[in-house]
């Protein structure tokens, strides 16, 4: 069956970087658009960003664009977000998403922490 995992997180300081994963298997990863989600506490989930099957085009929420970069590793069916100049916002549980056949399949999460 389809299975995300995700890792990565942890605690940063503002401007700080991290970069995280996302494992897949049970389904052809390279056939798949990818995305990356984020919910904080008290808000709802938010869309982080889209990947395309090849990798080779991507968009991003206007909050982070230009800071976080998805990309992918088709051959080791992995999913990356690599997040720079991290703001005390971007604190949030990130999960990886596929829509395999009409249902959204997540992960179950990595927690980013930024805070001085």
């Amino acid at each position: 069956q389809v299975q995300l995992v995700e890792s990565g997180g942890g605690s940063v300081q503002p401007g700080g970087s991290l970069r995280l994963s996302c494992t897949a298997s049970g389904f052809s990863f390279s056939g798949y658009v990818m995305r990356w989600y984020r919910q904080a506490p008290t808000k709802e989930r938010e869309l982080v960003g889209i990947i395309s099957r090849t990798g080779g085009a991507t968009t991003y929420a206007d909050s982070v664009k230009g800071r976080f970069t998805i990309s992918r590793d088709n051959d080791k069916n992995t999913l990356f977000l690599q997040m720079d100049r991290l703001k005390p916002e971007d604190t949030a549980m990130y999960y990886c998403n596929v829509v395999y056949y009409g249902d959204d399949t997540w992960g179950p999460g990595t927690q980013v922490t930024v805070s001085s």
